[in-house]
């Protein structure tokens, strides 16, 4: 084999810091023979300044050297961010154990005595970048699978999303006329979370992913009325006590249905807020509402913000036995309801927004 055949296979820089002109000579000269670009400095505050501004490949370091030793600039590469990755191999007259345990300690990763062997720091260099080589192919391979993973996870959600919407629209086809329930009351949760989360005692519950789930799983509260029958669903007058009994079931036959599903998926948080929703958005805070008659906090945050979303839209709606209210009386009603239908703190987020809830 040629020893003076090329080893490069690509831009490898390599940066050697020897104070010892001859040293310097010899390693620019054999590393150039091999095809490498040397960068040659005979101080280690000039190397470091140079590395700063271009990181190498590899460095090949000496030790003893005046102002700055070798351990030192290892120590100084490793300090920074952009530079701690790059491999140094120490070349150096000090062959004593201690010595060479220094040089691992402040980073190293290779050492080499003087005098070496030209063919034997040429298959150490050749080492040591093959190596550096293996690392960015396989960040590269890492952040493509990364990106692969997240574009199919997107990919995923959106089609869940698209899925909970064309249901929840099914469920809501059979008693909105107009269509637009799910998108308003979905609007209002968000309004409200957002107020909350800038109040202190609900910073730690109301996060990002909270907001974003609310606004998400919001048009499932109302998905158990599929298993309603239309006498009572579609009826224009009141209805009796047993037909509200009957009606009243669709908050437990909802969160049921989606608790199923969670038994598939155990860990969508999406699904976990859509059975909040659904089971406890007609809970008062007064412990008067259904199916569970939880009072105050017991009623978990998502209940109590989908039970005012939904009443005010409610009110604000035209229903078979009753013409819409005005936003003025509406939000009258909602006051009126304050500690006893509703959450103090949610009723507060609302009055909040009230001009934003009257634009939508």
């Amino acid at each position: 084999m040629d020893s003076t055949a090329p080893d490069r296979t690509g831009n490898e820089t390599i940066m050697v810091v020897d104070d010892t002109p001859t040293n310097l000579t010899i390693l620019v000269e054999l590393l150039g023979r091999r095809g490498y670009r040397v960068a040659a400095f005979p101080r280690g505050g000039m190397a470091l300044k140079a590395a700063a501004l271009e990181a190498p490949d590899l460095v090949l370091l000496d030790i003893m050297m005046p102002d700055m030793d070798g351990f030192e600039i290892c120590r100084r590469l490793r300090e920074d961010e952009r530079l701690r990755e790059v491999p140094v191999l120490f070349i150096s007259a000090l062959d004593d154990p201690a010595g060479k345990v220094r040089a691992f300690a402040a980073g190293g990763v290779d050492y080499v005595t003087k005098p070496f062997q030209e063919e034997e720091l040429a298959a150490r260099v050749r080492t040591h970048l093959t190596l550096v080589r293996m690392r960015k192919e396989l960040e590269r391979h890492n952040h493509y699978l990364e990106d692969l993973v997240r574009e199919k996870v997107r990919e995923i959600s959106e089609s869940q999303l698209a899925t909970i919407l064309a249901l929840s629209k099914l469920a809501e086809s059979r008693d909105d006329a107009t269509g637009k329930h799910i998108e308003r009351t979905r609007t209002y949760c968000r309004l409200i979370a957002l107020t909350l989360r800038e109040d202190p005692r609900f910073r730690e519950t109301v996060t990002d992913e909270f907001v974003e789930n609310i606004f998400h799983a919001a048009p499932l509260h109302d998905i158990g009325k599929v298993g309603i029958p239309d006498r009572i669903l579609l009826k224009p007058g009141k209805l009796t006590p047993e037909e509200y009994e009957i009606m009243k079931t669709h908050a437990a036959l909802g969160a049921g249905t989606l608790e199923r599903v969670l038994e598939e998926y155990p860990g969508n948080a999406l699904v976990k807020m859509g059975i909040t929703l659904t089971r406890y958005h007609h809970e008062k805070w007064d412990g008067t509402g259904y199916p569970e008659g939880l009072a105050g906090e017991n009623i978990p945050l998502g209940g109590r913000i989908m039970a005012l979303a939904d009443v005010y839209d409610a009110l604000r709606s035209n229903r078979p036995y009753k013409e819409a209210f005005t936003h003025e009386r509406s939000v009258g009603i909602i006051i009126e309801g304050k500690g006893s239908h509703f959450d103090p703190a949610v009723v507060d987020a609302f009055l909040a927004r009230a001009a934003e809830f009257a634009a939508i």
